[in-house]
């Protein structure tokens, strides 16, 4: 019997090829696209899931309190003395490790004799900590003791990096590495360190990426060992986790950590600390992590919901398809049921058919996902797999997905073919009221909500990615590169003659040398401050950045008071901004002229010479912040270099080869100013780009079920469309009868569809100081595009109807 179902299935769907290829394409892209999603959630979900101990791992953030005292922020940094307090004051922590993140880092291999063999750059991954790290993280190792890492100027390698820097990991045991530490701008020391460790593959899913960890106490980290002092305030870069207890109240923990973080600051310190789950970090984009990845709970929940609706709208696609072949198939079921079949039997043969039609959408599915899945990894930035060997829950999600669909999908299909009258059937007379066609329309309008909705939210980040690109940032941009180097005393004494010979390259036309571009993302320094001989700091931080004079000119930044700052090589005196002023309470950019400023307890203090306009000196999620600039040659650690438009390519190979020449032992690149604010909204592009694709994805679903309702009311409505032509109806006034139908549809899916995108895309502009208003055109746009789409897609079954010759379908009346 269940032979015979899957026989007759099988000459079913062969016998109406063109249906059943519709069908599976429709169900293998919703499916494909389900799993992708599933894929990408189970990839973000699964970060740092695989420590043992993770339950019990928590790292310390700042609670920072600021002056209009209801507003709240968190950062990952730490004052430098707290690792050390938290030992003494909470004996009950079984393990604390501080954690320096260095950046932007050169390593040199030296041979027998001291002269460098070879020299590479690490961006990131380079990471300073102590053994109870690894007594909390479970990163296994190759060779060598994490209890090395106890002595200073120990280091730990990654299999990979072991094998990059020496050929084979087995040979690094014992080697010496020069490390010049890029993390920090006080930082200029080379540090000799011995290989005495390797670390097995790090897997993709962890925020630590690590590539070298340093014993803490090494270079920098050794003055962090010995500072006590808890107003030196906070680095973005210096962190700290602990390990708690079995059962330990992370409220009650709180409570005693916020009291002694007051306890130990300065009376009027307002900020305090907390710790979060290690099961939070990931998900935390406001303080943000080491891997600089992070994703929302909110997108999560919205990748979940596109998913549901994409496969959704492919089961919808198949109720369509499906009922809209019931008249075809009339006959055969009259015909079965005349012959003894009854409903139970002939709803199984449907069952069956929508098993089949599924089982190869799924396979299909699973092909589709394979070979997407390398331009998935490309966009997101991701180490995606599509393993079934590996992933057992890919299988388990696909025995699912099948049973789900077929269910969902094959149900109303067959409750609806397994109803009708045979002797209706066979007499041809089944209505469109037989095959409830008010549903299907129900179902198409579902349908083109949901693309609608996607059309218009990725009309909306598209214009605001444009915004992004397109505003005025206070500052030029064009044209600009930004080459980057570490300082040290021989370094300093080469910068002015880098400078005469840069200049003298004919495609440069100014040169300035500083620690930061006018605009950054996350890696400022941020100091407080007294002002004109306060005997207390002031209650908000500003962004420093050390600059010459050029900087003014180089980057043409506006001057709206006093004048730009005089070279030197030290800080005698500081630029500030408009929003530092407005902060300071004072109304005209020169009463701040001439002032004191105070900086880093005490150890600088210099007037005020000039007031800058307002630039935006970080990404557009963020207000505009107060701002210091002043000279100091020990902190420069990059160049910025304005170039002609013309002839570029041989103006950054004279430039590369006067820096190679200069500093002969440093890796030379470069990054223009322009791509790098674009790389800030990386994130925002990959969203962009999804929904694109997911919007694409829904409007081709969309259209298949479109196409199946068309079809379905061409057969349905064949007699009075010849009964029209009779009486003298055109191929036009057909065609318009039709359109209208269908158009009425798409207008009731935009009206439902506008209020959910504007509500959805309304709250995530929300998290954008700068953002674009949501016009009312980027609906209508999102609407005319839906409506052409459809009639694109349903003119072939129109048309056709409305040019066919009216005798064929009346000469049976």
């Amino acid at each position: 019997m269940i032979k015979n179902y899957f026989k007759t299935a099988f000459r079913s769907l062969t016998r109406n090829r063109s249906y059943t290829m519709i069908n599976i394409a429709g169900l293998a892209v919703g499916i494909a696209v389900c799993m992708l999603i599933f894929i990408i959630i189970q990839f973000q979900t699964s970060f740092d899931s695989f420590h043992a101990k993770k339950d019990r791992i928590y790292r310390v953030l700042t609670e920072y309190h600021h002056a209009d005292a209801a507003t709240i922020s968190y950062g990952k940094d730490v004052p430098v003395p707290l690792p050390t307090g938290l030992k003494t004051a909470f004996p009950q922590i079984e393990q604390v490790a501080p954690i320096w993140a260095s950046h932007n880092d050169q390593l040199r291999l030296p041979d027998g004799n001291g002269k460098t063999t070879k020299t590479f750059k690490e961006d990131k991954g380079v990471f300073f900590t102590t053994p109870s790290f690894f007594n909390m993280f479970d990163y296994p190792l190759l060779a060598g003791s994490y209890e090395s890492l106890k002595d200073p100027n120990n280091v730990l390698l990654t299999k990979e990096i072991a094998e990059k820097y020496f050929g084979d990991w087995k040979t690094a045991m014992g080697k010496t590495i020069h490390l010049e530490a890029g993390g920090n701008i006080f930082s200029h020391s080379v540090d000799v360190l011995n290989v005495s460790g390797i670390l097995a593959t790090i897997p993709a899913n962890t925020d630590f990426q690590l590539k070298l960890v340093v014993a803490f106490g090494t270079g920098i980290t050794d003055y962090m060992t010995k500072n006590s002092d808890w107003r030196d305030g906070t680095n973005a870069d210096f962190g700290c986790y602990i390990l708690l207890p079995p059962n330990s109240s992370v409220d009650n923990f709180n409570q005693q950590l916020r009291a002694y973080s007051r306890k130990m600051e300065s009376a009027d310190y307002k900020n305090s600390h907390i710790i979060q789950p290690l099961t939070a970090v990931h998900y935390d984009t406001l303080a943000g992590n080491y891997s600089n990845k992070t994703i929302s709970h909110e997108l999560l929940k919205v990748l979940w919901l596109i998913a549901a609706f994409i496969l959704l709208i492919a089961c919808v696609n198949f109720v369509n398809l499906s009922t809209a072949q019931a008249v075809n198939r009339a006959k055969e079921i009259g015909v079965r049921k005349v012959l003894g079949s009854n409903k139970s039997q002939l709803q199984l043969q449907f069952i069956t058919e929508t098993f089949l039609i599924v089982l190869s959408a799924v396979l299909l599915a699973a092909a589709i996902t394979m070979l997407a899945m390398r331009p998935v990894n490309q966009l997101l930035a991701l180490s995606l797999s599509f393993n079934l060997l590996d992933n057992p829950a890919i299988i388990l999600f696909l025995l699912m997905v099948t049973i789900v669909v077929t269910a969902l999908a094959g149900f109303y299909p067959s409750l609806v073919l397994s109803r009708f009258n045979p002797v209706d059937a066979l007499k041809c007379k089944l209505t469109a009221n037989t095959a409830g066609i008010s549903l299907r329309r129900g179902l198409v309008v579902f349908q083109f909500i949901i693309a609608q909705a996607l059309i218009i939210g990725t009309l909306i980040i598209v214009k605001q990615m444009n915004y992004f690109m397109d505003q005025p940032l206070g500052f030029d941009k064009d044209a600009i590169v930004n080459v980057p180097f570490r300082v040290d005393s021989l370094r300093i004494s080469r910068m002015a003659s880098l400078k005469d010979q840069l200049l003298s390259v004919s495609g440069v036309q100014a040169v300035s040398f500083s620690s930061n571009t006018p605009v950054e993302d996350g890696i400022d320094l941020w100091s407080t401050f007294k002002f004109d001989h306060a005997i207390k700091e002031a209650d908000f931080k500003a962004i420093t950045k050390f600059a010459d004079d050029e900087y003014v000119p180089t980057y043409k930044l506006q001057l709206i008071a006093g004048r730009n700052l005089r070279p030197s090589g030290m800080t005698r005196e500081f630029l500030v901004n408009e929003s530092f002023v407005k902060s300071l309470g004072l109304k005209n950019p020169e009463d701040i002229l001439t002032k004191e400023i105070s900086i880093w307890e005490d150890r600088i203090k210099c007037p005020v010479v000039g007031v800058l306009k307002d630039f935006n000196d970080r990404s557009f999620r963020h207000d505009l912040a107060p701002l210091l600039i002043t000279t100091n040659g020990t902190m420069y650690n990059q160049a910025g270099i304005k170039l002609e438009t013309a002839n570029v390519s041989s103006t950054l190979l004279a430039v590369k080869k006067i820096f190679e020449e200069t500093f002969p032992d440093f890796v030379y690149e470069y990054k223009f100013l322009d791509d790098k604010i674009e790389s800030f909204y990386k994130k925002e592009n990959q969203l962009a780009q999804l929904y694109k694709i997911f919007a694409g994805v829904a409007i081709f679903l969309s259209c298949l079920g479109l196409y199946g309702l068309a079809s379905f009311m061409a057969v349905q409505r064949i007699k009075e469309v010849g009964i029209r032509k009779v009486f003298g109806a055109t191929a036009g006034n057909i065609v318009y009868l039709f359109s209208k139908e269908f158009i009425i549809l798409i207008a009731i899916a935009f009206a439902i569809a506008t209020p959910i995108a504007w509500y959805y895309m309304h709250q995530w502009l929300q998290d954008y100081a700068y953002r674009i208003d949501i016009s009312w055109w980027l609906f209508v746009a999102g609407g005319l595009v839906a409506i052409i789409i459809a009639l694109a897609t349903i003119s072939f079954q129109i048309i056709k109807a409305a040019i066919a010759n009216p005798v064929k379908s009346l000469r049976t009346e």
